[in-house]
C-alpha cells in the first residue's frame, strides 16, 4: 500500500496541476485507494479548515490560487483605463489578487458589468497578480423579477407575485415601459442593492394578471420552477468540451432517423429497425436506439449539473418550455439533426418475430441522422402517401420500423401493460396567448411505435446494468394499495361491473375490467377511476418494478435532455463500461436516494405548475361563455361539492353542495356518494350531467357550475329545506342511483 501525501505535498500538487483538483484526481495521483481515500478526505477537511486549501464545486485549490479557467466580472476602468476583472463563481477566492484583463486584436469591447470566460495566468507584478485572457464573452443574466406594477409619482413598485421575495422593487420613471397600474411586469435587477427597495427595470409588459400571457409565468413563480441559469452554468453550457472518436464507436453509417411532433425543437432520440441477419431468428428484428449524448457535455459536479439536478425535468406549458438544460445544449448541441455528426449512447437489440428481447449491447458512439421526420408524415407514408421527404425512406427505414413494431404488439399483447384510455386534450393557441380552440390530441401508430422502442430501450438500460453491477435510479411503479382497490371495485360493481378479488392483482385483471366497460356509458369512468387507484411514479435506487408497464426491470434512459434520471443511467452506463471520466462521481454514488427524491418531487412540482397553468387557460377560454351550457360528468365527490369535467374542453369545475337541489345531502366517502335526505337520490363519480358555467376565474383557473340535469332528468324537489331533511337509512328504497347505469 501506497504511503499517505502529507498536507505540504497535496498543497504543491494543487499548485502544479490547477487543472486536476477534485477529490477524485487527487487520489488518483497518488495512487490511493480503499480506505485511504477516506483518510485522504480527512487531510483535505484539515486543509480547508486551517485555511490553506480552499474547495469550490467539489474541487480543492491552494489558498490565493485561482482556476486555471473562471467566470469573470467586468470592472470599472481604473485612471489608466485598463480592465480589472473579479471572480463570479461560488467558492473561489476573492482575495487571491487583481486580475488584469489583457485584449487581444479582434476581442469584443467590454465594460463594467460585462461577465466573460477567461484563460488565467499568475504573474508576478506589484499592480496586479492575476491576467486574464479573454475566451468568451457571456451573455447578460440578470435576476429577474415578475410582479404587478404599481405606479407612483416618480415611477412606481414592482409587487412580485413570488412569495419568497419580501420586498418590492422600486423602478424609475425612465425605466417602466409605460406600465399602467395593476399591469403584471417582468423586470430585471438593476445594480447592486444598496439601503432602501432595490432596483429594477421593466423589460416585458404583459397586460392583465389574468391575460393569456401571464399564465405560465405565474405558474412558474407560484411553485417555484427554476427559469433562471446561474451564470456559472451558462458558461459551461457555451465551452462544451470537442467531441473525439475515443472510447466511441462509428456509428454514422447507420440509416437512423429521428420522428418527433410537428413543432419539437429537440431530437434526443434516434431510431432504426432491420429485419436480422442472424441464422435460427426467422423474422426477426434487429432494433437500435441512439440517444443523444448528454453526459458529454453536463460533466458530474459542476454548475450545468447541479442545475440540472436542482431542476430535475423540463417543464411544459402550452405556450412555453422551462428546459432542464441552456437552448445551447438541448436545442443544438444534445439535439441529434438530420445530417449533422452528433455523438450518443445507443443501444442495439434484437428480437424475434414474437417480440422478446433475445439480447442487447451497448455503445457509446457517434451518429448521424438521416432524417427529422414528424409523426404524422411517418404514419402517412406508412399509409400510403409518402411526400418528398419520406419516398425515398418508405421501403428502406418506415417500412422496417412499422414491421418491428407489429412484433413489439404480440410481447405487449403477452405482458399485458395498463391499458388506460383517456383521450388527452391539447390547448390551441393564438399568436397572442389566447386559447383559440381545445382539441383531442392525435394518437396514431407512428406515436405508439416510438414509445415501444423507447420502453424496450429503458428495459435493456436496467438489465446491463444489473448485469454491470452499478447503481441506477429506477422508474418505480408500484402496485395499488388494497384501500385504492376496494374503491375501485365498488365502483365497479356499481356500475354493473366486477374485478377480480382475493387473488395477487395484475394488470391483466384491471385490464378486462377497462375491456368490459369499453363503449359503454361508464367507459370514462372506469378508466378514470382506474387511473385514480394507481399510485404515483418515482425514482429510487431499490428496484420494486414498474407495476404500470408490467415489467420487472425498468429504468429511464431515453430522454436525458429532459430528465435527470435519464442522465444518471447514462453516467452509469459510462461508468460500468469505462468509457471515460465522465460517468458516475462519488457524489453520484452517495447521494443516489436522495437524487431520487429531490427529482421526483421535481417532477410533482412541475406536474402541479403544469395542471394550473392549464386550468387557468381554460377558464380564460370559457370567461366569455358564462352563462353557456354544457354536459359533463361527475369526476369527483365531497362534502362540500361535485367536481365535473366538461365533456367539451376537459375542463374542471365544481358545483357547490348547495346549489346541487333543494334538499340535505349525505356524504358517504368510502363509495364516493351524496346522498339525498329525502328523495335517495344517489349521485357519484360518472353520473352525467349538464351544467350551467356561472362563474370563471382565469386568475385562479376556477370554474363553478350550476347543475340543471343529472342522467338526463331534472333534479328532484326535495321535501325539507336544505339542512332540515331527515336521514335515509341505508337500506331505505332510493328513488334513483345515477351512478347504477346498465
Amino acid at each position: 500500500m501506497v504511503p499517505l501525501p502529507s498536507k505540504d505535498q497535496i498543497r504543491q500538487w494543487l499548485t502544479d496541476n490547477p487543472g486536476l483538483s477534485s477529490k477524485r484526481d487527487i487520489a488518483k495521483a497518488f495512487g490511493l485507494k480503499g480506505d485511504q481515500r477516506a483518510d485522504l478526505r480527512r487531510l483535505l477537511r484539515e486543509l480547508e479548515d486551517e485555511g490553506t486549501v480552499t474547495k469550490a464545486s467539489r474541487r480543492f485549490r491552494p489558498k490565493g490560487e485561482l482556476p486555471p479557467v473562471a467566470l469573470l466580472r467586468v470592472l470599472k476602468p481604473d485612471d489608466a483605463g485598463d480592465l480589472f476583472a473579479e471572480p463570479m463563481e461560488e467558492g473561489v477566492d476573492k482575495d487571491a489578487g487583481r486580475i488584469l484583463i489583457i485584449p487581444k486584436k479582434g476581442d469584443p469591447a467590454l465594460a463594467e458589468g460585462d461577465r466573460i470566460l477567461g484563460r488565467l495566468a499568475k504573474v508576478d507584478l506589484d499592480d496586479y497578480t492575476w491576467e486574464a485572457r479573454l475566451i468568451r464573452k457571456i451573455g447578460s443574466n440578470p435576476l429577474k423579477v415578475l410582479g404587478v406594477f404599481r405606479k407612483g409619482s416618480e415611477g412606481g413598485r414592482i409587487v412580485p407575485i413570488d412569495k419568497g421575495i419580501d420586498k418590492d422593487w422600486r423602478v424609475r420613471a425612465e425605466d417602466d415601459m409605460g406600465a399602467r397600474e395593476g399591469e403584471l411586469v417582468e423586470a430585471e435587477a438593476m445594480g447592486k442593492p444598496r439601503l432602501g427597495l432595490p432596483q429594477a427595470r421593466i423589460t416585458a409588459r404583459l397586460g392583465d394578471p389574468a391575460g393569456p400571457r401571464a399564465v405560465s409565468l405565474i405558474a412558474i413563480h407560484q411553485h417555484g420552477i427554476p427559469d433562471r441559469f446561474p451564470d456559472a452554468a451558462m458558461a459551461e453550457a457555451e465551452a462544451p468540451r470537442p467531441v473525439t472518436m475515443e472510447n466511441r464507436t462509428d456509428l454514422r453509417d447507420l440509416a437512423l432517423v429521428t420522428i418527433d411532433p410537428a413543432d419539437a425543437r429537440d431530437r434526443d432520440d434516434a431510431v432504426l429497425a432491420e429485419a436480422d441477419a442472424e441464422p435460427g431468428n426467422p423474422g426477426g428484428f434487429v432494433l437500435w436506439v441512439a440517444i443523444a449524448d448528454v453526459a458529454h457535455y453536463v460533466r458530474p459536479g459542476g454548475a450545468l449539473d447541479r442545475e440540472a439536478r436542482r431542476r430535475g425535468n423540463s417543464t411544459y406549458f402550452p405556450d412555453r418550455v422551462v428546459p432542464m438544460l441552456p437552448d445551447i445544449l438541448s436545442g443544438d448541441l444534445c439535439s441529434l439533426h438530420e445530417h449533422v455528426d452528433r455523438p450518443c449512447m445507443a443501444v442495439r437489440m434484437r428480437i424475434d418475430a414474437q417480440g422478446a428481447k433475445l439480447s442487447h449491447r451497448f455503445h457509446r458512439g457517434l451518429m448521424r441522422s438521416r432524417a427529422s421526420l414528424e409523426y404524422a408524415q411517418v404514419q402517412a407514408a406508412q399509409d400510403g402517401n409518402p411526400d418528398d421527404k419520406t419516398a425515398p425512406l418508405l421501403e428502406s427505414v418506415i417500412k422496417p420500423l412499422y414491421a418491428a413494431y407489429a412484433a413489439l404488439l404480440r410481447a405487449r399483447a403477452l405482458r399485458q401493460p395498463l391499458e388506460l384510455d383517456l383521450p388527452e386534450r391539447q390547448i390551441v393557441l393564438s399568436d397572442e396567448g389566447k386559447v383559440t380552440s381545445v382539441a383531442f390530441k392525435e394518437r396514431l401508430d407512428a406515436h405508439k411505435l416510438i414509445e415501444e422502442f423507447m420502453v424496450l430501450a429503458n428495459v435493456a438500460a436496467a438489465e446491463e446494468l444489473q448485469r454491470l453491477k452499478q447503481p441506477l435510479l429506477y422508474r418505480v411503479h408500484e402496485e395499488p394499495s388494497a384501500e385504492k382497490l376496494d374503491a375501485l371495485r365498488e365502483v365497479a360493481e356499481a356500475s354493473g361491473f366486477t374485478l377480480a378479488k382475493g387473488q395477487v392483482l395484475k394488470t391483466a385483471h384491471l385490464n378486462r375490467l377497462l375491456a368490459q366497460a369499453e363503449g359503454s356509458d361508464q367507459d370514462e369512468l372506469i378508466n378514470i377511476s382506474t387511473l385514480r387507484s394507481m399510485t404515483q411514479a418515482y425514482y429510487a435506487p431499490d428496484n420494486m418494478g414498474h407495476f404500470g408497464l408490467a415489467l420487472r426491470n425498468y429504468a429511464h434512459f431515453t430522454s436525458p435532455i429532459r430528465r435527470y434520471s435519464d442522465l444518471i443511467v447514462h453516467r452509469a452506463l459510462i461508468r460500468g463500461h469505462g468509457w471515460g471520466e465522465d460517468g458516475l462521481s462519488a457524489f453520484d454514488l452517495e447521494n443516489m436516494a436522495e437524487t431520487g427524491k429531490l427529482i421526483s418531487d421535481a417532477e410533482r412540482r412541475s406536474m402541479a405548475a403544469e395542471r394550473d397553468t392549464v386550468d387557468r387557460y381554460l377558464a380564460a377560454y370559457l370567461s366569455d361563455r358564462v352563462g353557456a351550457t354544457f354536459t359533463g360528468r361527475v369526476s369527483g365527490v365531497q362534502r362540500f361539492g361535485l367536481f365535473v369535467k366538461l365533456d367539451e374542453t376537459g375542463a374542471d369545475g365544481l358545483i357547490p353542495i348547495r346549489d346541487v337541489g333543494r334538499e340535505f345531502f349525505h356524504f358517504d366517502a368510502d363509495s364516493q356518494t351524496i346522498m339525498g335526505a329525502d328523495t335517495g337520490l344517489t349521485i357519484g363519480i360518472g353520473a352525467k350531467v349538464t351544467v350551467r358555467l356561472a362563474e370563471a376565474v382565469p386568475m385562479t383557473g376556477g370554474l363553478r357550475l350550476e347543475v340543471l340535469e343529472i342522467d338526463a332528468h331534472p333534479l328532484p324537489a326535495g321535501r325539507h329545506a336544505r339542512g332540515k331533511g331527515r336521514p335515509v337509512s341505508r337500506g331505505a328504497p332510493k328513488r334513483r342511483v345515477v351512478r347504477r347505469r346498465k
